[in-house]
């Protein structure tokens, strides 16, 4: 199978974002829904994702006992608190508020869920209640897992930021098969849910229906805690500001890696932290915009 189209600067100025409103709730809106109580910093790390390429307004919902610090912590954000279960994750019994706080929104399902069984029975109940965009993204894609027509039935957008471990956990796959030929896995996914699937690696795919792209950018460094968190943000933020979700994945790939390798030739190959990648993103887009 080819390995898809290369994605540059060139590639991307001529695939340009759509413009931005001149205020925050033409730049859209986001709801994140993420973390837990032994994670809060992961929702963190994806809306400050979003906020840098531009989504207008973000909400976070988190667990409840992490709320407050959250939103002292980013006086941008409106933060809401979800009940939790004895393990410190949002409880599955919140399904009604999640999708009353989101609403017509974009959302973000996942970064910084720690229990499996607890991300999967979320989602589920849901994922099915949306119309409209939603971006799932490290545990959160449990709910794929066996679900492939479920997933491709929904009446919402779909997006899929995993790593090649959540990939092949979604295909019912060892991991070595996934290793082996990474964009054969990823097209496997796309196909049978009809999602939009991004998936990291030393080379980063997204898969779109029948196309292909490959980001070839990034480094070693991007391997640390919180980096995907921060990927996942900046899908969702670019999708908030009305990029379609194929764009938005393709973006996202590119300027979470070159992100990391801006900052590999500041400070070295590895030991840059996730927070400093979205400091990277204004300059980023800017430069593409030339």
């Amino acid at each position: 199978m080819a390995d898809g189209t290369r994605v540059d600067e060139d590639l991307l100025r001529a695939w340009p974002l759509p413009a931005l409103g001149s205020d925050k709730d033409e730049r859209g809106r986001l709801v994140v829904v993420a973390g837990s109580r032994e994670t809060p910093g992961a929702g963190l790390l994806s809306v400050e994702g979003a906020f840098r390429v531009g989504a207008g307004k973000v909400q976070l919902a988190t667990v409840e006992s992490r709320a407050g610090l959250l939103a002292a912590a980013s006086p941008e954000l409106m933060v809401t608190g979800l009940a939790e279960d004895d393990n410190g994750s949002i409880s599955p019994r919140e399904a009604d508020r999640v999708v009353d706080v989101v609403g017509s929104g974009v959302v973000l399902l996942g970064p910084g869920f720690s229990d499996t069984d607890a991300a999967e029975a979320l989602v589920e109940s849901v994922a099915p209640r949306l119309g409209q965009t939603v971006v799932l993204d490290a545990l959160a894609t449990a709910y794929v897992t066996g679900r492939h027509d479920d997933v491709a039935a929904l009446d919402a957008s779909v997006v899929l930021t995993v790593n090649p471990g959540e990939l092949a956990c979604c295909l019912e796959v060892e991991d070595d098969e996934v290793e082996d030929d990474l964009v054969s896995a990823a097209v496997r996914l796309a196909d049978r849910t009809g999602a939009v699937v991004l998936c990291g690696g030393e080379v980063k795919v997204v898969v779109a229906g029948g196309d292909v792209w490959r980001v070839e950018a990034g480094n070693p460094g991007l391997g640390t805690a919180g980096s995907g968190d921060v990927q996942a943000g900046i899908a969702a933020g670019l999708l908030a500001r009305g990029a379609e979700p194929a764009q938005a994945a393709v973006w996202a790939a590119y300027l979470h890696a070159t992100a990391g390798d801006r900052l590999a030739e500041r400070v070295g190959p590895v030991g840059y932290l996730a927070r400093e990648l979205p400091g990277e993103l204004p300059r980023l887009l800017a430069g593409l915009a030339g």
